[in-house]
């Protein structure tokens, strides 16, 4: 029997690992894929960046394309509703970022994405999807392309077979299913026997990949064993959390793993903080790291009272007024 933990190869690029970040709107940016990374995630990816907007040369966009400092391989994840547009976008994604693996959208459930064609929309019209999906293969000169849908629009209208039929032909290098329907946004449950018919389905041919419901070590590995998957793919699980990647790791490899010490969550979190802070401004990175700090905070003996204080910080100063005692 395979270890669960092992390396995984999407096109020409093999990862040590099959453990990934997955793309998170408005988190995984540079300075959060950077702690993700030094706490064991095998692979990462940026947040869906809008192949419109590239297309249109805004700078904001192509910020999100930036690579972390420690990030040997990683993919760009790109959305759109035209092939035309996602395969000029690709061209800039390839000659702007030189990512490993552009990864196209399938999947987001956002009615202001859906409604242009793009995200959950593609999983349910497979024509479009191949259409967009070979274009982008055509452009991005050997750089493995892969694809992120869902289960379908809604019940029972699961169109992810013929969603994955389209991306093989159009000739990606991997599929990521997260098995819940567009209707269901994130509520209830991902159905994982839609994960493994999707496994059986694709029979080898290429990397699939789970995400959905991820939100410890436990959970990981329950889908790896049920599933078949080839990786999993961490995306709430690792808001404020990149230590599920590590503790995953330990898990897999030895059958247990120990939490993390209040001193290193909170420095992990002046470690991002600071990070942002280079990436953008100080001011950003203090607003944006207040969700991110409370994530921090969990476990934290009188994380509660930290929390009040936490939703005020607005330098890096308030932030070692809260937390000093807390890293003596």
């Amino acid at each position: 029997m395979k270890d669960l933990y092992h390396t995984v190869k999407i096109g020409n690029v093999e990862l040590q690992g099959n453990l990934f970040l997955a793309p998170v709107a408005g988190y995984s940016d540079a300075a959060f894929r950077s702690v993700c990374i030094e706490n064991g995630a095998c692979f990462t990816y940026t947040e869906m960046v809008s192949a419109e907007a590239l297309v249109r040369g805004n700078p904001k966009t192509e910020i999100l394309m930036t690579r972390a400092h420690n990030e040997k391989v990683y993919s760009v994840q790109i959305f759109g509703g035209q092939a035309d547009v996602m395969a000029q976008a690709a061209k800039i994604v390839r000659e702007k970022s030189h990512c490993e693996v552009i990864d196209i959208n399938c999947g987001c459930p956002v009615p202001k994405i859906v409604k242009t064609g793009a995200g959950s929309a593609l999983t349910r019209d497979p024509e479009r999807l191949f259409q967009i999906a070979k274009a982008v293969v055509d452009v991005a000169e050997g750089i493995p392309v892969t694809v992120k849908i869902r289960s379908g629009w809604e019940k029972p209208s699961l169109t992810w077979k013929e969603a994955a039929q389209a991306a093989l032909e159009a000739g990606v290098s991997a599929i990521t299913i997260h098995p819940r329907t567009k209707s269901q946004g994130y509520e209830g449950h991902s159905d994982w026997n839609i994960m493994t018919q999707l496994v059986e389905f694709v029979d080898g041919k290429v990397p699939v990949f789970g995400s959905g419901d991820l939100f410890k070590p436990e959970d990981a590995k329950k889908m790896l064993e049920e599933t078949g998957a080839d990786g999993v793919m961490f995306a709430r699980g690792a808001m404020g959390n990149p230590f599920i990647f590590r503790d995953t790791t330990s898990l897999l490899k030895t059958g247990s793993y120990e939490p993390v010490p209040a001193v290193v969550r909170v420095q992990t979190g002046f470690a991002e903080l600071e990070r942002l802070a280079k990436e953008t401004s100080e001011k950003h990175a203090c607003l944006e790291m207040r969700k991110r700090f409370a994530a921090y905070s969990k476990g934290i003996q009188n994380g509660a009272a930290l929390r009040a204080q936490i939703v005020h910080a607005e330098s890096i100063q308030d932030y070692h007024n809260i937390f000093d005692e807390v890293l003596k």
